[in-house]
């Protein structure tokens, strides 16, 4: 087949989808903005397309990302025509649509087969739109039409989606009922075999301190320090669990911006934001055991799971992070938030401990009884690992699951676009 892939950030999902598919000997090409310059990699032609216009000046504010999207998809679609006109007919076309890129590629080619990454569906009730009463939504009674609005993208792709796939049935079941037949629900994946645990495994926090798995390490990772994966709740625990472990250090990973959510005040960080909250609170001594790494190169981020002695992972409920399967996969103990989208790849007792998101003083109290029981660390992240080689390993259960769904999508009949 002829496979055309599209991500704005390529090769983002198709990682290792991508190269896979070209080494069965099917002819892939990937559209993206992300590079300046056609280019081969692992098999797959990389074209470029640009992102031409602006947004707006002064625009109503519910449109000003739906325009965003639609810049991305006049360009995209440039792009496509100019790739059709080289003589490229896609058997089937592969999307994380979320940008809006692929909002008009059928209008290109009306006979290839759209299958599209669907990530999330947004949602107008009270758990998604005011999950956390700290951070209330300004106009309570505008959020419903303001989120129907946001899902304009997903709407003008329903109509030329000829099959999608969801990472988690969490994130599959916000998408509507009519959406659901078209669906499948399968894993990206996680490298079982580089992502295990590693009894040598050595952090280097800097010149003069190197952690290992003698030290009593407590992990957490976020892409962006930021509200929706619990960063104010863990930092606002911090003063209790120093004073309650005074051998513990306590490694961040993340960085400054935002990922998801409300931003916060111009000119701030919502990481710098909690620490100017718990600072004052926490004597020098303690703090100095309070790493922040920032954003590293995957293989330090690797030693970081492989020497932690207990992973806190907080979500609202949202999309899953890769990185707590990832701490599964290493072998981590690991206290999560009780929250939707945890408790579909982790059982509490058997994989893992949860709490209730918002509460503090159960999170430190399960940390430290967990770092005080390594018979129970050990039994747990045994079968976290167990369970994650059973049910999303990349190489034998995902990455087959992601190629039958694109050799299934080849055989559909394509659904043209409608006026």
């Amino acid at each position: 087949m002829k496979i055309l892939l599209i991500h704005q950030n390529f090769p983002g999902q198709y990682k290792h989808l991508a190269p896979a598919l070209a080494a069965m000997g099917h002819q892939v090409v990937a559209l993206t903005c992300k590079v300046k310059e056609p280019q081969t990699w692992q098999g797959v032609r990389i074209i470029p397309y640009e992102v031409k216009g602006a947004s707006t000046k002064g625009i109503h504010p519910w449109l000003a990302d739906f325009e965003t999207k639609i810049l991305r998809a006049t360009s995209c679609y440039r792009g496509a025509v100019s790739l059709k006109e080289q003589g490229f007919e896609p058997d089937v076309i592969c999307a994380h649509h979320g940008w809006g890129e692929s909002m008009f590629l059928k209008d290109v080619w009306p006979t290839a087969r759209l299958g599209l990454y669907c990530e999330l569906y947004h949602l107008t009730t009270e758990t998604f739109i005011n999950f956390d009463p700290e951070f209330p939504t300004r106009n309570p009674a505008g959020d419903k039409l303001r989120i129907r609005m946001k899902n304009l993208n997903n709407r003008m792709h329903e109509e030329v989606m000829d099959a999608g796939i969801s990472p988690t049935r969490f994130q599959a079941s916000t998408f509507p009922d009519r959406w659901q037949e078209r669906l499948t629900v399968a894993h990206d994946g996680i490298d079982t075999d580089l992502v295990r645990p590693n009894p040598n495994a050595q952090l280097q926090i800097d010149d003069h301190l190197t952690l290992t798995r003698d030290d009593e390490v407590i992990t957490f990772i976020n892409r962006n320090l930021e509200p929706y994966r619990g960063y104010h709740v863990f930092i606002r625990a911090l003063p209790d669990l120093l004073k309650q472990r005074p051998n513990a250090h306590v490694v961040l990973l993340g960085g400054d911006s935002t990922s998801y959510g409300s931003k916060p005040p111009k000119g701030q960080s919502w990481k710098q934001i909690f620490i100017d909250e718990v600072r004052g609170t926490i004597p020098t001594p303690h703090w100095k055991r309070v790493h922040f790494l920032g954003r590293v190169p995957y293989d330090r981020f690797l030693a970081m799971l492989q020497v932690s002695r207990v992973h806190v992972y907080l979500t609202y409920p949202f999309v899953l992070s890769w990185s707590l399967l990832e701490a599964m996969s290493a072998e981590a103990a690991i206290v999560a938030s009780d929250t939707a989208p945890v408790r579909e790849v982790m059982t509490e007792g058997e994989t893992g401990w949860m709490v209730d998101f918002f509460d503090r003083t159960a999170l430190v109290e399960r940390i430290s009884a967990l770092l005080d029981d390594a018979d129970t660390r050990a039994r747990l992240g045994a079968n976290a690992r167990a369970l994650v080689r059973e049910k999303y390993d990349l190489r034998s259960v995902c990455l087959p699951q992601h190629l039958n769904w694109v050799e299934r999508l080849g055989a559909m009949a394509a659904r043209p676009p409608r006026d």
